[in-house]
């Protein structure tokens, strides 16, 4: 538990000092060079790939998958799980949306002609919302199992989805590098807010008892 309040508070800080650069407009030049970069290295294959991965953080695709893994969360016995999911997840939306309405960071000119997203940058919605519902699932599935091979599998499958659905932002350039590493750190401060909520509740009231 200690752990997770020290990283939730290093996660905090590193939000608080990226949101800092933005502001200022210090992030401008890391942001610039990172995007021409993704752009100068782009191929038709590629940006494909890249608008499929970005698919798999999309609103409806995460409502769907939601539905499936809360009903799951039910059916084999665990409707405080599915209750922690759909807090977590719904939570993650919520900070974003009101995390964009502070920040008001206009969107950058998205690549290959594509359609720009509604709504502010900063932080990335998909960053934060995929880190938070990928990062939760992984860690309900790695705790009902003794193998450290399926652990390994699913964290592992989490960390690689994740990062690859922040790259495919950055590199469609609807997001800002800054905007994609924000709604990372937004997510971690989030996710193990909640985890340290429910575990102080599950003390409480075994200490009732």
């Amino acid at each position: 538990m200690i752990l997770g309040l020290l990283a939730a508070a290093a996660a905090l800080l590193f939000f608080g000092w990226l949101a800092g650069q933005v502001i200022e407009g210090d992030a401008r030049q890391f942001d610039n060079q990172i995007r021409l970069f993704a752009y100068q290295h782009a191929s038709p294959a590629l940006t494909a790939v890249m608008r499929a991965i970005s698919l798999l953080g999309s609103p409806a695709f995460l409502i769907a998958v939601a539905l499936l893994v809360i009903v799951r969360f039910r059916r084999t016995g665990r409707p405080r799980i599915a209750v922690l999911f759909l807090i977590t997840v719904i939570g993650a939306e919520a900070l974003d949306q009101i995390l964009k309405l502070a920040f008001h960071r206009i969107r950058p000119e998205a690549f290959f002609d594509l359609t720009e997203p509604v709504g502010y940058s900063f932080p990335s919605g998909h960053a934060l919302v995929c880190c938070s519902f990928y990062g939760v699932l992984a860690a309900f599935e790695a705790a009902r199992t003794e193998s450290r091979a399926r652990r390994w599998i699913y964290w592992t499958a989490a960390v690689l989805l994740i990062a690859t659905i922040g790259l495919s932002r950055i590199y469609l350039g609807v997001h800002y590098p800054s905007d994609v590493l924000a709604g990372y750190a937004a997510a971690i401060v989030w996710v193990l807010s909640v985890a340290s909520a429910w575990r102080w509740m599950r003390l409480s009231r075994s200490g009732d008892g």
